[in-house]
């Protein structure tokens, strides 16, 4: 058996776009300090009566976008006063990593919005951390 060479992917100089429906509400990268996409999946067994009788299945992923970015309530169209303005409201999300300028990878997905907390530390930047659930799961390209 051939060995696979390994070649870790390095999310970098990314792109997050994000539209209501065909408005395009802006690209966001320049606030943002984390943005991941994380799969729930869960293992379903089922055993007889015998130790032959077994059936193992996994659930169809649930997804999570987890994002942290620097609060702005002050720039119009900022990325904190776009998630205050839609929340609840499902929007369309287009994340690209560019770990290399020969293989980037783009996730459009559909999720529930969710507004961000207001303030921080006193002396600190004010960052948020918001989790939103994913409606319509990504198409990777």
């Amino acid at each position: 058996m051939a060995a696979i060479a390994v070649k870790p992917y390095v999310f970098k100089n990314c792109v997050l776009n994000i539209k209501d429906g065909a408005t395009d509400l802006g690209t966001f990268e320049a606030a943002v300090s984390s943005a991941v996409l994380t799969p729930s999946v869960s293992v379903v067994t089922w055993q007889g009566g015998i130790p032959a009788s077994v059936f193992q299945d996994t659930t169809t992923p649930v997804w999570v976008f987890d994002l942290k970015h620097a609060q702005d309530w002050e720039t119009a169209g900022s990325l904190s006063n776009v998630l205050a303005a839609n929340a609840g409201k499902a929007l369309t999300f287009a994340l690209t990593g560019n770990g290399s300028a020969a293989a980037p990878k783009k996730a459009t997905f559909t999720a529930i919005c969710v507004p961000g907390p207001y303030g921080a530390d006193v002396g600190s930047v004010a960052e948020a951390a918001v989790s939103m659930p994913v409606t319509v799961a990504p198409v990777f390209a």
